[in-house]
């Protein structure tokens, strides 16, 4: 019995070429997390804890950016114990949380990392996010953002927070960096 062989897989995943030129410096990626990582509910439990829904894939590509070299940072108006861990086991390490005014908290990360905007890009949903994704060299919303802010941004995507739209940006990053296929040709293996 022969063994079978297998060939590396070709990437299915297509990009504007401006969204990918946008795109090739980004170094820093800024997410928000309600409606962004989660789909903008908030579960309470009786005792008034908020619990939150996060999906796999979107938490896979964050994985994959800092494999790249992309760093992720969440800017958040929340916390929660939840988060937390969630953000722990995914192992970002640069987060700002309870935070509604979000460009000095970018502003503050941008310097620690030694980059500026023009390194950066931003996901967000709704109004707080606006001034981030303004002064981002590439900004992305998900589906079920807020008017406003679909209208600002470089790509408006076709899957809600929650549901893929962050490993859409994710991806996105992937492809302008060159990483994309490798990395890919790395779990296919």
């Amino acid at each position: 019995m022969s063994a079978k062989l297998i060939q590396p897989l070709q990437p299915v995943l297509m990009f504007a070429p401006t969204l990918l030129l946008k795109a090739q410096s980004v170094k820093v990626a800024f997410f928000d997390i309600d409606g962004v990582l989660t789909d903008g509910g908030l579960y309470m439990s009786e005792q008034g804890e908020s619990l939150k829904r996060f999906n796999t894939l979107d938490g896979h590509g964050i994985k994959l950016l800092q494999k790249a070299g992309i760093t992720p940072v969440v800017i958040t108006g929340r916390d929660s114990a939840a988060l937390r861990a969630r953000l722990l086991a995914l192992g970002v390490v640069h987060a700002h949380f309870g935070t509604e005014d979000k460009a000095p908290a970018a502003l503050k990360s941008l310097r620690a990392l030694g980059l500026d905007w023009s390194d950066a890009a931003a996901i967000g949903d709704d109004w707080p996010d606006l001034p981030v994704m303004r002064r981002a060299a590439l900004s992305f919303a998900p589906a079920n953002a807020h008017a406003e802010v679909k209208a600002i941004a470089d790509h408006v995507s076709a899957l809600a927070g929650g549901h893929g739209a962050a490993r859409e940006f994710c991806d996105l990053l992937l492809v302008a960096s060159g990483h994309y296929a490798s990395l890919l040709q790395v779990y296919a293996a």
